[in-house]
């Protein structure tokens, strides 16, 4: 589990934290003003990579959060199959040439074929096709 450590009060829209123990890309980021006797509070909206759920969560703006690396790679598609109802291409990694099986999103079930390249990420150990990089050269 590949993370770094940053700020909450430092998190801003469009960067990536572990909201409990899931990936998530922050949405929005509010920081209310220290009171009296307390601590600033930030308030961070964030919706999960892997499932787009979306997470809630209040907490003092000097505490630490986790925020997850994530690997951009691209990928060979070389077959395209359906199992269990769902469209997975066999792909190959174009660095270490290893192949392993991709679900297909339903954003790209029309536009991905054989010979293709495509980016994926690799997120907490889990690989995630994000998008198509180019089509098949004929």
């Amino acid at each position: 589990m590949a993370t770094k450590v940053v700020h909450a009060s430092g998190l801003k829209p469009g960067s990536y934290v572990l909201i409990d123990g899931e990936a998530c890309k922050v949405l929005s980021s509010d920081t209310s003003k220290s009171g009296k006797h307390g601590h600033a509070k930030v308030r961070i909206v964030a919706s999960t990579l892997l499932g787009n759920k979306r997470k809630e969560i209040v907490m003092p703006a000097h505490d630490n959060l986790e925020s997850p690396i994530i690997e951009k790679k691209s990928a060979q598609v070389l077959s395209i199959s359906d199992v269990d109802g769902k469209k997975m291409a066999n792909v190959m990694d174009q660095e270490t040439y290893e192949t392993f099986d991709l679900e297909i999103p339903e954003e790209l079930l029309e536009t991905v074929v054989p010979n293709s390249t495509v980016l994926y990420w690799n997120v907490m150990g889990e690989k995630v096709m994000k998008q198509l990089k180019s089509g098949a050269e004929e």
